[in-house]
């Protein structure tokens, strides 16, 4: 196996946008105006990539009642597979090889003395952010790899008209590269040759939603 390539150093902002994004992606509860300011205090005081977006987002759904949002989030995050938070769902599907993957997850994020909780996956988003930003090197170098998940994501909130679009956004211009062309490329790229067994990659490849669909992550 060909050693990694190193990354760039990341923008000094970078952990900053990586935290930020880690908070507005957390389910809206009674604490989100206080995290809502604390977000855009924080970023007022510093300027890079991915900052642009997520003030963008703030402005969006400032004046949304909190209950109001947090229907929203469930809406968005909570029932449709192509908008999951949980990132190894668009790599390995409800398949077999999905534990190995997450059992990967915790062992990287643990080899650099950072333990995730008990009670939420490895691979949800919002914690792989939060490592990033507490562990900048090794937490981008995460991010990068799944990045054709994370531009997944992205397209289907955009598809969606859903303001948490601006939120991947800022996420994907922290990583090194340009943003894949399309959904057919992206998906491409995140199934990095499936396996026989994946069944559970099809609702990213489809571009109508299906009612139905059941819900892909807690989100919360």
């Amino acid at each position: 196996m060909k050693p990694p390539r190193p990354l760039s150093p990341p923008s000094a902002a970078t952990p900053a946008v990586h935290q930020a994004a880690a908070l507005l992606l957390g389910y809206p509860d009674r604490h989100w105006p206080a995290r809502l300011t604390l977000v855009r205090d924080a970023l007022g005081e510093v300027t890079g990539p991915g900052t642009a977006p997520l003030l963008r987002f703030c402005a969006a759904v400032r004046d949304i009642p909190v209950l109001d949002l947090a229907a929203r989030y469930v809406v968005t995050f909570d029932r449709s597979r192509r908008r999951t938070l949980h990132l190894t769902y668009y790599t390995d599907g409800d398949t077999r090889r999905r534990g190995g993957s997450l059992a990967e997850w915790k062992a990287r994020y643990r080899a650099h003395g950072w333990a995730p909780p008990e009670d939420e996956l490895p691979d949800y988003l919002p914690l792989a952010l939060e490592f990033a930003a507490r562990c900048p090197a090794p937490g981008t170098r995460l991010l990068s790899e799944h990045r054709p998940a994370i531009e997944l994501l992205r397209m289907a909130l955009a598809d969606h008209d859903s303001p948490y679009a601006e939120v991947l956004r800022a996420v994907c211009d922290t990583l090194p590269g340009a943003s894949p062309a399309d959904r057919a490329t992206a998906l491409a790229l995140a199934r990095g040759g499936p396996p026989a067994e994946a069944v559970g990659l099809a609702p990213f490849a489809a571009a109508p939603e299906r009612a139905g669909h059941l819900p892909g992550g807690t989100g919360r």
